[in-house]
This record gives structure tokens, sequence and C-alpha cells, in this order.
């Protein structure tokens, strides 16, 4: 396989449509979710990015311009395999980039309670108090850029 790259995921592209499949499995399969096609046809408008290697999109995750200044991090996933292995880390600091190259101040996102560490571990910061979303324990959280 070759190096995992982060790259723009095209709107309805093969890699996007398989990107939805990744989302899937990791985040909603194991809270018996499943997602609508109005759902899907919202994110049109979002930035989709996603670690690929060759024809394969190991990780993913989308940015939500709120406005101007504020972007929303969502659906962030890496695949089970692929885990502990840098890619969430290289995805995230891509679309930081992204977002500062689009003039966007602050990331903002809900992370379940078990991802909340890792987004420790890149400098974002706690927002308020725990919340239930999708019905597991969430945390709100922000980075400065």
């Amino acid at each position: 396989m070759s190096h995992p790259q982060p790259t723009l995921l095209e709107w309805g592209s093969k890699l996007q449509i398989q990107s939805i499949g990744l989302r899937y499995e990791v985040l909603r399969k194991p809270l018996d979710l499943f997602f609508f096609p109005e759902e899907l046809l919202s994110e049109t408008t979002q930035i989709h990015v996603g670690m690929v290697a060759g024809e394969r999109v190991l990780a993913v995750l989308l940015l939500k311009i709120l406005d101007r200044n504020v972007a929303k991090m969502r659906q962030v996933a890496v695949a089970e395999s692929c885990q502990g292995k840098g890619l969430g880390k290289q995805l995230v600091r891509f679309s930081e980039e992204i977002c500062r190259d689009k003039q966007v101040k602050r990331i903002e996102l809900h992370a379940r309670k078990s991802a909340v560490n890792f987004y420790l571990s890149l400098g974002y910061r706690i927002q308020g108090h725990e919340f239930e979303e999708v019905g597991i324990p969430h945390i709100a959280m922000y980075l400065d850029l």
C-alpha cells in the first residue's frame, strides 16, 4: 500500500462516496445509526478531507464553514486497522491548514468523550461541560488558529 496522503475529496467522487462507508463503519454502525439521503445532500457545501493510500480512504473528516471566522470539524473517522498510527493527527493538521488558508480563526468540534485526549494532545481546548449527542457523551472543544 502506498503511503497515506491527506487530500481533498471532491463531492460525488469515488473516494468521497467511499468515505461515507468509512464514516458509517466507524461512527454510525456501532451506535445502530444510519445516514439519511437529505443528511448526505446537506454535506455538498462542506469540505471533505481524507487520508488516502492508493484508491483507499483510510481516514476522513468534514469541515463546515459556519461563518468567515469559524469552521466546525465533524464526522472524524479513522479505519479501525489504521487507528493509533498517526493518520488522524495528519488529517486534523491538514484540515487546520485548509482553515488557515480560508482565514478561519477558530475550529470547533463535538468530541466523543473517548476522543477528548486525542484532541487535547493536538492543542484543542475544552469548552463547557459534557453533554449527550447521538446517545453518547461528548465534549465541545475548539482550537484558535
